[in-house]
């Protein structure tokens, strides 16, 4: 077991990408770092790589005795959580291969095939509220604790519903508005838990190269990582916060819900 003063992290799809960058960045600020990854060997070779007090461990979001096999093992080794970072997701359920235009194209709210859009749903919304409720006890066991969840500007209705707004058009049905959900639920969170040691932040990394798009992003994943890696580390945040990159915000990297 350890001391409080230790502080514990858990921080799933953090085998590769912003998830990475992540638990990178708290190993380096000595956290205890729990490296989700749905397949376990990439998850030991990113903790391998990470260093430090990383450790791999298998979470796979939407697989309920994943996710609780993940809380038994975080309980006999620490018995609380310090900070949970909700990074996996999916951006698409259909074909591999192809362009983040035709993903995208394909995910429109007039044709999106319903099973699609559920699936990405079921990863990015409902597995990603799971996870969190599943380790609320852990979290609520640390002197204070925080719910960091990687969302996307992309899902901000008040971004997409400005006409001027050059990347309106892709506001999708399946990912985007996974992401506007997500954000509804988490702030929903963020009320229920205001009372308590544990706060809940939002945060967008920006328009980042990776998997999720195709490495069709602007930013490079160190790039794109900066603002979740501040979130992830900053202690001083007002529950309820959602922030993204000073390009896609305004003041102190607010974002408009």
């Amino acid at each position: 077991m350890q001391t409080n003063e230790q502080k514990v992290a858990l921080v799933s799809g953090a085998n590769t990408g912003v998830g990475f960058q992540i638990a990178k960045a708290l190993a380096d600020n000595g956290y205890i770092v729990f490296v989700g990854s749905r397949d376990l060997k990439k998850g030991e070779t990113a903790a391998a790589e990470i260093g430090g007090l990383a450790k791999a461990i298998q979470l796979d979001i939407t697989d309920s005795d994943s996710v609780n096999a993940a809380v038994t093992k975080i309980q006999i080794e620490s018995e609380y959580l310090t900070l949970l970072v909700n990074n996996a997701a999916i951006s698409h359920a259909g074909q591999s291969g192809r362009t983040m235009e035709e993903v995208l194209g394909s995910q429109r709210a007039s044709i999106v095939p319903i099973n699609e859009l559920k699936a990405v749903w079921e990863t990015n919304v409902f597995g990603t509220l799971a996870v969190t409720q599943a380790f609320l006890p852990l979290l609520k066991n640390a002197p204070a604790a925080r719910i960091v969840t990687v969302s996307s500007a992309l899902g901000s209705l008040g971004i997409n519903s400005n006409p001027e707004n050059p990347y309106r058009s892709s506001f999708d049905a399946a990912y985007g508005a996974s992401k506007t959900a997500l954000n509804g639920i988490f702030l929903s969170l963020a009320i229920d838990l205001e009372n308590t040691n544990v706060k809940v932040h939002l945060v967008s990394p920006g328009f980042t190269a990776t998997a999720l798009n195709n490495f069709q992003g602007t930013d490079t994943v160190e790039e794109g990582s900066a603002e979740p890696v501040r979130v992830a580390l900053a202690e001083d945040l007002p529950t309820g916060s959602f922030t993204g990159p000073a390009n896609f915000s305004g003041k102190d990297n607010i974002l408009p819900w």
